[in-house]
């Protein structure tokens, strides 16, 4: 039997094991320090490796015994994986009430934003517990390769075979549509001494975050008389900058007595792929912008972040990159991207080490998703998103994420599926409560007949076409829109879906919106004139123009890159526009962090988490739950199209719908027993999932912005 020794506030290790240790961690000593030297310690009992718990969560939902191929080698590497330590209590409360004072004009903190240091020191978990943790995976023959500055995460390297010797679980080959993936097996277990400050790993599978990007369909016939014919000889109406700057008002800022442009602001955008930068270039000289100051980079910052190169999602990647600077011209717009590890996503690794930095960028975007549901409560990568995210309004730092392309279908694969079986569900990547969610809308034009009314046939040289502000929709590409079934006569989605010409449209493709499962409401949403109830934080937050081309109106970018399917920028040529044109929810966050680049610039600085400005704003324009200003609701409402009110903030979105059609059980009202149903809240009668409705709403949020009026009101 080994010699033990009691460590204060520590386990018990094996003699033999703590003097190995001191070579196989020793370089990892300096980078340690995190933690909070006056936090009290949580880990107290020995360490006994006979009594496991297991960490919150669960395997991900592909981890099927139909999938399973078998465990991989013991030798297999898990390199840069994100163990997520848990604050205690006390210092979670402190920490979420220094959040809101930091946003709260009365309090003598207000905007006095905290160091990533400030974070550890301040409210992080027990520096003798981290100390602990790092000894415990040293014992296990990790390799610490660092401790996040908030003492949240452990990025460990390793193998498969000291996964299952110290967590108990087993990494396993799947086959998921014919391609191969690795997953946990099972859900990992811990000591039970160290539960109380170990949450779980971000992720330890790599089925990577989908971009939101959704090309048009080519070879799509809109089959009705008086609509578009099909693209081949439709007129397709793209949104430019100049459109955009037009439709949502924010041109009078550029030639304002003192011009808001995004001077002096930077954008960061985080991906897992470079682009070819001769693309944004191509992009701003063709589109108006090249006479602004605005600049590009592209960077790999931080530790374990190498160059990804130009991958899979360049596209994604590249639209990005462009409109975050087409809003805020004269902005300076940052690439921050590093490589997908065996089961981390790269713009998180890039986000993490930004927001680990001494200097933060103020403004950080984000266009991909992950179903919520697929990680569960508190614990791994929802707990790390909002860690991640927390960290960010902590520092001042401005987040905005899609909310994702599935309509109210959030965890089903809005790119292939023609129905949804998984339910009403949200994006996790945007539905915690530290970042502003953005939604996607269509123009309604096409609908109403009245697209020469907003639109010009001919280009000015920055591509600008459209006229003034336009009525909106929900986007949403699918016979569950309320808009789609009506302008056919039909009388509900059940009927539409399940007729010989709603079989055309089985699609769910349109822009995101539902409750949160797993984040209550924040105090900062409840009581917006429309917001329910429901005690659960609802998405989106706000929205702008997101459409693919489905009532022929689409978004430019440009990505040339042949290798990833990319097409000449020349939008002189039919063709090539058409390959350069898009939607999803991916163009709203980018663009919403080009706006804010506009606010940082009149305001004068940093400002944090938007989402909470966005609801103050929204309630003095329109009112609260209890007592709503129908008047100013009235005034605002974007069917009004031109007509809408010159002095509101926001475009109350109130036609349309983000229903899908659905199969099985979930959240799926079929009254007859037809091959489809819809996505119902109720299963005894159909109540759309969801309706637009007056004020705050699942397909929109509060609705889309006047930019000059926002950034002119902005607090």
């Amino acid at each position: 039997m080994a010699l033990r020794r009691k460590f204060k506030h520590a386990p018990i290790f094996g003699l033999m094991t703590i003097l190995s240790l001191a070579v196989s961690t020793g370089s990892a000593r300096a980078a340690i320090q995190a933690g909070s030297p006056t936090a009290a310690a949580r880990i107290v009992d020995a360490i006994d490796e006979a009594k496991l718990v297991p960490l919150a969560g669960r395997t991900p939902s592909f981890a099927t015994a139909k999938n399973d191929r078998g465990a991989v080698s013991d030798s297999f590497p898990m390199e840069h994986l994100f163990l997520q330590l848990r604050r205690g209590p006390a210092e979670e409360e402190a920490l979420v009430r220094t959040i809101d004072e930091l946003q709260d004009q009365a309090s003598g903190r207000y905007h006095q934003w905290l160091t990533a240091d400030e974070l550890g020191t301040k409210f992080g978990p027990a520096q003798a517990d981290v100390d602990t943790v790092v000894r415990w995976l040293g014992v296990h023959e990790f390799q610490v390769n660092s401790v996040s500055k908030n003492g949240l995460i452990i990025d460990v390297s390793g193998t498969a075979g000291l996964l299952r010797e110290a967590f108990h679980t087993e990494i396993h080959n799947y086959i998921v549509n014919g391609k191969q993936h690795i997953a946990n097996a099972s859900v990992p277990e811990i000591p039970a001494a160290l539960a109380s400050v170990v949450a779980g790993f971000a992720s330890l599978n790599d089925m990577m975050p989908k971009p939101l990007m959704i090309k048009p369909k080519k070879n799509f016939t809109f089959p009705c008389t008086g609509c578009p014919g099909g693209f081949d000889n439709a007129i397709l109406y793209d949104e430019a900058p100049a459109d955009l700057a037009t439709i949502y008002n924010a041109a009078p800022l550029y030639t304002a007595k003192k011009p808001i442009t995004g001077k002096g602001q930077t954008v960061v955008v985080l991906e897992d792929t470079d682009i070819l930068s001769g693309d944004v270039a191509k992009f701003r000289s063709s589109l108006g912008l090249s006479k602004y100051s605005g600049t590009f980079a592209q960077i790999h910052p931080g530790s374990g972040c190498s160059d990804p190169g130009r991958g899979g999602a360049e596209g994604e990647a590249a639209l990005d990159a462009e409109w975050a600077g087409a809003v805020a011209p004269d902005a300076k717009v940052e690439l921050a991207s590093c490589a997908d590890t065996t089961v981390n996503f790269g713009a998180f690794i890039a986000a993490q080490n930004l927001l680990d930095s001494k200097s933060p960028p103020p403004i950080l975007s984000l266009s991909y998703g992950n179903c919520e549901a697929d990680d569960g409560p508190g614990s791994n990568g929802n707990g790390y998103l909002n860690g991640l995210w927390q960290q960010a309004a902590s520092e001042g730092v401005s987040v905005f994420v899609s909310a994702g392309d599935g309509n109210a279908a959030g965890c089903d694969n809005f790119d292939s599926a023609e129905f949804a079986t998984g339910g009403i569900a949200v994006s996790g990547f945007a539905s915690t409560p530290y970042d502003t969610a953005t939604g996607g809308t269509d123009f309604l034009d096409t609908a109403e007949g009245t697209i020469s009314t907003y639109w010009s046939k001919s280009n000015s040289a920055s591509g600008k076409s459209a006229k003034s502000y336009i009525p909106e929709m929900p986007w949403n590409d699918s016979c569950g829109s309320n808009v789609l079934f009506s302008f056919y006569g039909y009388k509900d989605g059940v009927d539409f879906c399940n007729s010989s010409l709603g079989e055309n449209f089985l699609d769910i493709v349109g822009g995101s919106g539902g409750p949160s499962f797993v984040y209550s409401k924040p105090k900062w949403q409840a009581g917006a004139v429309g917001n329910p109830s429901d005690g659960k934080r609802d998405l989106p937050d706000i929205s702008l123009f997101a459409s693919n081309a489905f009532w022929s109106h689409a978004i430019l970018l440009c990505m040339s890159d042949a290798q990833e399917g990319g097409a000449p920028c020349d939008y002189s040529n039919g063709e090539d526009t058409f390959d350069n044109s898009a939607g999803g929810t991916s163009f709203t966050a980018p663009q919403f962090a080009s706006i804010q680049a506009l606010i940082n610039q009149k305001a004068g600085g940093p400002q944090g988490n938007a989402a909470p400005i966005y609801y103050k704003l929204a309630k003095a324009e329109f009112g609260s739950a209890t007592a709503p200003d129908h008047e100013r609701l009235e005034a605002c409402n974007s069917s009004k199209g031109n007509d809408v009110g010159k002095s509101c903030i926001f475009h109350d979105v109130t036609v349309g719908s983000n229903d899908v059609p659905c199969y099985g059980t979930n959240n799926c009202f079929d009254p007859s027993g037809n091959e489809y149903g819809v996505l119902s809240t109720s299963d005894s009668s159909l109540k759309e999932a969801y309706p637009a409705t007056t004020g705050w709403d699942f397909t929109s949020g509060i609705g889309t912005p006047n930019i000059e009026n926002l950034v002119n009101k902005w607090p």
